[in-house]
């Protein structure tokens, strides 16, 4: 099975969808599904309501692994069962979605112009957990705000280190150090970030392999370097504040970068809509980002 998932995750045409708004971002995810704050209390209530935006999309027709080779799960969607089935179970068995999760606890406090991640005392358990469930592979986000050398180095270093730990128990990391979108020095990060992580693949062990996950480049095919390094599984991009059309258009324009869309891929579904309506606007959603993704 994961000799099937690592060759889907490699060479599939597609993109990734980012199921895994975490509890910060919930209320926004909801917001603009249609859900007001008003609507649930607590944390429990608004957790049942995402899983319910999450299972509306999973189980969709629309969604399946013709062009959603993978989607990233928050941990507590990995826990839970759709249509009686475990998450990561569902998709793989079902849809043909390789199942990935986010493993990171958010961001910490910025420092030398960057947001390393919180330390994840809980990372091995929840690794083994992944592992037991049939989940292939992980995430973690930090974010590079300023073209900081010191700055930009801890962020990779931390990544792979992590990414280290990750391999350790038969999973593919995804290395997310995603440049801020509205940062004035945007490509001089770019261009730190580019060196610092070419230098941090040696650290990666022979046989092994990991994934990076980049805000689009002020530079087209600025990352082409990673797309046919044997170390690194895909490259893929994060929309990053983008619209979905200005990021399909920027996509577009580097070859080879396949996309992984949180809000852009939900934008414009509603937990009003009928469910025709719903499908037919999560089909054209997938045929875009799908069509961004195989230049």
């Amino acid at each position: 099975m994961t000799n099937d998932m690592r060759t889907q995750m490699g060479s599939g045409k597609g993109f990734i969808a980012a199921l895994d708004q975490s509890g910060g971002s919930t209320p926004k995810a909801l917001s603009l599904y249609g859900i007001e704050e008003s609507a649930y209390s607590g944390e429990q209530q608004m957790y049942d309501l995402v899983h319910q935006m999450r299972s509306r999309i999973m189980t969709n027709p629309a969604f399946n692994g013709d062009k959603v080779l993978a989607a990233i799960l928050f941990e507590m969607t990995m826990d839970r069962d759709v249509e009686g089935q475990p998450t990561p179970a569902y998709l793989w068995n079902v849809k043909r979605v390789v199942p990935l999760v986010k493993v990171d606890l958010g961001l910490a406090d910025e420092v030398d112009g960057v947001q390393v991640m919180k330390p994840m005392p809980h990372l091995d358990d929840l690794c083994a957990r992944a592992a037991g469930k049939g989940v292939f592979g992980t995430k973690m986000r930090s974010v590079i705000n300023a073209a900081n050398p010191a700055g930009v180095k801890a962020v990779v270093d931390q990544q792979f280190d992590v990414a280290l730990q990750i391999l350790g128990h038969g999973l593919v990391p995804i290395i997310e150090p995603e440049v801020n979108i509205k940062s004035d020095d945007k490509a001089a990060s770019e261009v730190l970030l580019r060196d610092d992580l070419l230098a941090g693949l040696d650290r990666v062990p022979e046989g092994h392999q990991v994934m990076f996950k980049l805000s689009l480049p002020s530079a087209n095919n600025f990352y082409s370097v990673f797309i046919n390094d044997p170390r690194v599984l895909r490259v893929v991009a994060l929309s990053g504040g983008y619209s979905r059309d200005d990021a399909c258009d920027m996509l577009t324009a580097n070859h080879g970068m396949i996309a992984s869309f949180s809000r852009a891929l939900s934008e414009g579904l509603s937990a009003q809509q009928s469910d025709a309506d719903f499908t037919a606007t999560l089909q054209a959603t997938i045929d875009e980002i799908y069509t961004a993704s195989i230049t």
